[in-house]
């Protein structure tokens, strides 16, 4: 499916050089905040509390995250989950304050905030268990705040966590490797990966200069703009590969320029279509999607330019050529290989 057909193929190989410098410089600004503001950790890699509250109707989240700020958390994560009563918040740790301690301040102040006041529920379960549990009550009695589960993240699971989020970069990074050079070759595999690193740069290095918060959610969208931008090298080295068969006479970049003008179309309507979900995320998605859809709109535009414009240029630079990709036809003797 196609919206137009360019007949006549734009020379984007002729500017390679320009395109490169452009993003080498901003690869450059990206390492320099990376390495001097560092990014700005979620609760799951720092550490701190995670508690989920339930409310008798919809919880205003604004309200829940102005009343956190006045306690003293700067960038508390406030979220609904499940439906709108209830709430989850992820509170950084402030060390004037422990994590036990903590909890219960940010319950009465809620709770207050609700014009109730706290108690402690005994309940037995089926088992015969006395359970406590902590509610929050108006002065007539009912529950207007509800205590569901309170949960510490320590330092250590914070730093653990990280770990398992850089492995699982590297992992993709080296499978992407893997299939590239084994589907095309090594220098598309290169050329590929180091066109996708810019992009995973970009997006820490927006993070890092407007210090957004980091989280596992905005993990998982670096790891899956990694695979979207692979998707459209793969794409634009297939038609390489096609036009290599096709256009006999052409040289390489002639190749290239006319195998990225034969995708522009199929590119206008794959990213576009996706870059509208994403922005309705990022305008209507509200907070807990907010950071999510922001990496997501990063890495799908810097991913369209870095695949068509950095990728091909690498690969040109690396010395591609039909050879690379189409196997010499062997010409057979007169006596066919046999042997008399």
């Amino acid at each position: 499916m196609e919206f137009f057909r360019i007949k006549k193929d734009i020379p984007f190989m002729r500017h390679a050089l320009i395109f490169n410098v452009i993003s080498a410089l901003t690869f450059v600004a990206a390492v320099f905040f990376i390495a001097t503001k560092g990014l700005h950790l979620s609760v799951e890699f720092m550490g701190g509390t995670v508690m989920e509250l339930k409310y008798p109707v919809a919880a205003n989240t604004e309200k829940i995250r102005g009343e956190l700020t006045k306690l003293g958390y700067e960038h508390p994560e406030v979220a609904t989950f499940g439906n709108a009563q209830e709430v989850m918040l992820r509170l950084p740790i402030i060390k004037s304050v422990s994590g036990a301690a903590g909890s219960q301040l940010v319950f009465n102040g809620l709770c207050k905030a609700e014009g109730g006041t706290t108690r402690q529920l005994n309940s037995v379960t089926p088992q015969g268990q006395n359970v406590a549990k902590t509610g929050c009550f108006d002065s007539a009695g009912k529950e207007v705040l509800h205590l569901q589960k309170v949960e510490f993240v320590g330092p250590q699971v914070g730093d653990e966590l990280a770990q398992n989020g850089l492995n699982a970069l590297i992992m993709v990074i080296v499978g992407v490797m893997i299939y590239l050079a084994v589907r095309f070759e090594w220098k598309y595999a290169v050329a590929a990966i180091l066109a996708n690193l810019h992009d995973v740069v970009i997006i820490l290095g927006f993070f890092a200069f407007f210090q957004w918060e980091f989280s596992l959610t905005v993990l998982a969208a670096v790891l899956a703009v990694l695979g979207y931008s692979v998707n459209e090298s793969v794409v634009i080295f297939d038609r390489i590969r096609e036009n290599f068969r096709k256009q006999r006479k052409s040289s390489v970049s002639e190749v290239i320029n006319s195998a990225i003008t034969g995708t522009i179309s199929r590119t206008i309507i794959t990213h576009g279509s996706t870059q509208m979900m994403v922005l309705s995320m990022l305008i209507f998605g509200g907070p807990s999607l907010h950071y999510f859809a922001m990496a997501l709109t990063i890495g799908i535009l810097f991913g369209i330019y870095s695949s068509v414009f950095v990728a091909a240029a690498i690969a040109m630079w690396l010395g591609i050529k039909r050879e690379d990709l189409i196997k010499p036809v062997v010409q057979k003797d007169e006596t066919d290989g046999a042997v008399v």
